[in-house]
């Protein structure tokens, strides 16, 4: 009898070792659910499903989250009469965007609960909360309900996250998750969306913070560093959008989902040439949804572009067009493609891109673009080419920065058009007649012109330009070039006082200038009296 009474006690020892296992499994399950780590919530998932219908509910819910919206239907099917699965079924209905059938299987379930059975109703809610095309305000109400019946922390976080899809309801948002963590300090997922809550309102420094304390919370959980990453990127800090989302593919499923995600981040912090190779490890999966393969072969041109691979960023940018909804092409894409072709030297292939840009931007201010243009020409040394598209940016847009109008200027003065680039410079003083850098070139072009310093021609341009910029200019060749000109000129008109002025001045910036050494010995050996003839010295 002994034996037979020890024997039961270890059997049922056995039985609730088993069942507690098996609730910690679907507890770990679960929680993979709702950190978003959707394959390792199916694979916990999967075997407890034929025999519990929470877990099959999970597991519908996960492949659902995956879009598979017709295997998600069959999972729950298997469970006709369970609220959970119900309440799985009005999901599904919303996903195939028929909202009428969904509300109407969310409302005969929230029908069936009791006094005291709230389960049935806050399945109904979670069905509406977590669709599109819902009633979010008779999710709130049966929330509310629920919430007479129980403190669970799960409805808390459930109604906190539907008040914020409606117009203000944020504070009662800020509410519920802080009557979790009130009760659970350490609830990682009300502090990760008390922290989304903070960044909507653009409180930065407390959205960070409750999101490292939802990090501390619970380090498995990648919902915060994908926050973080994604609120970094949206301020335009992706170095720090790359620190933490990279973290978060460390702790996530590493999706196709989340790769494609960070590829892009990558990509936004120049890091390109891991981007192209990441990239070219991802367009090899066949797995990748139309959708997914049009951006990983845009980021994979673009990236081997700026990485140095100018053939194999034609290629891929070339599918990249051929494959991408002609209407979402920006007209950036097609400038890119023309960089590329005006760095190889295909002038008409990059002309033809370069238009295309143009045609396709629609904004009435083109100045980036054309900048870019004549940016692109400028560092393929085409000065002429990129002169003109400067003068199409100025045309354009007068009112546009004065370094356009600089280096119209320039690019006009390095083409040898030295007409042009007279006019460019004249246009800039006018528009901008404090800048000095404007006389500077007048004066510069009208000594290229005069050049053997005859005229005068630079000579008021040059006067002016010291007088305003003073002896203690910073560019002291600018400064130099200048006096340079304007000895050569003082001497040429036999002017001694401004010649004696002027080689002064050079001497004190230089006295090895060789302007002013080759006048003191053209000076000194005109002084010199001519040898008669015979004579022996």
């Amino acid at each position: 009898m002994y034996n037979m009474k020890r024997g039961m006690i270890i059997i049922a020892a056995l039985c609730f070792s088993i069942s507690a296992g098996a609730q910690q499994t679907l507890d770990n399950g679960i929680k993979m659910y709702k950190y978003n780590k959707l394959q390792s919530a199916q694979a916990i998932l999967a075997p407890l499903a034929a025999t519990d219908p929470v877990a099959n509910y999970y597991l519908g819910l996960s492949y659902l989250g995956m879009g598979n919206i017709s295997l998600a239907s069959t999972t729950f099917s298997k469970y006709p009469d369970d609220p959970a699965n119900i309440s799985g079924t009005a999901r599904v209905a919303f996903a195939n965007n028929d909202a009428a059938k969904g509300m109407q299987i969310a409302r005969d379930l929230a029908a069936k609960a009791k006094k005291k059975e709230w389960l049935p109703m806050k399945y109904a809610a979670d069905a509406i909360a977590n669709s599109k095309g819902g009633d979010y305000r008779q999710a709130i109400t049966w929330y509310t309900e629920v919430l007479t019946k129980t403190d669970d922390p799960e409805v808390h976080i459930a109604l906190g996250d539907c008040y914020r899809k409606v117009p203000g309801g944020g504070g009662e948002a800020m509410n519920n998750y802080e009557h979790v963590t009130e009760k659970d300090p350490k609830n990682s997922l009300a502090l990760s969306h008390i922290g989304d809550l903070w960044y909507e309102a653009q409180n930065y420094p407390s959205a960070l913070n409750n999101y490292a304390k939802a990090k501390d919370a619970d380090a498995s959980n990648p919902l915060p560093y994908k926050s973080v990453g994604e609120a970094y990127a949206r301020s335009g800090k992706y170095q720090l959008a790359l620190q933490n989302l990279k973290q978060y593919i460390t702790l996530s499923d590493n999706s196709l989902n989340d790769k494609v995600e960070y590829l892009g981040i990558q990509y936004e912090a120049k890091s390109f040439c891991d981007a192209a190779k990441y990239a070219q490890d991802l367009i090899g999966n066949n797995q990748l949804t139309p959708e997914q393969k049009i951006t990983v072969t845009g980021v994979l041109g673009f990236s081997l572009s700026e990485c140095g691979d100018s053939i194999l960023a034609i290629q891929y940018l070339h599918q990249y067009f051929q494959i991408q909804n002609p209407a979402k092409i920006k007209a950036g894409d097609y400038l890119e493609l023309g960089k590329l072709y005006l760095k190889m030297g295909q002038l008409d292939s990059a002309g033809y891109y370069y238009n295309k840009g143009i045609a396709g931007d629609t904004a009435q201010n083109k100045t980036d673009i054309y900048r870019q243009i004549a940016e692109a020409y400028k560092t393929r040394k085409d000065y002429c080419k990129s002169a003109d598209w400067y003068n199409n940016l100025v045309k354009a847009n007068p009112n546009t920065q004065p370094l356009d109008y600089t280096w119209r200027g320039i690019m006009y003065y390095y083409c040898n058009d030295l007409d042009k680039a007279i006019i460019s410079f004249n246009d800039f003083a006018t528009k901008y007649p404090d800048q000095p850098y404007a006389i500077y070139w007048q004066g510069r072009t009208s000594s290229a012109i005069d050049s053997n310093a005859t005229t005068g021609l630079a000579v008021p341009y040059f006067v002016k330009w010291i007088d305003k910029v003073g002896p203690d200019y910073e560019k002291k060749n600018d400064l130099k070039g200048a006096y340079e000109y304007l000895l050569y000129y003082y001497y040429n008109s036999k002017d001694k006082e401004n010649e004696n002025a002027y080689k002064e001045k050079i001497r004190k910036l230089d006295p090895a200038d060789k302007a002013l050494l080759s006048i003191e010995e053209a000076e000194k050996q005109a002084a010199t009296p001519a040898k008669k003839p015979g004579s022996k010295k």
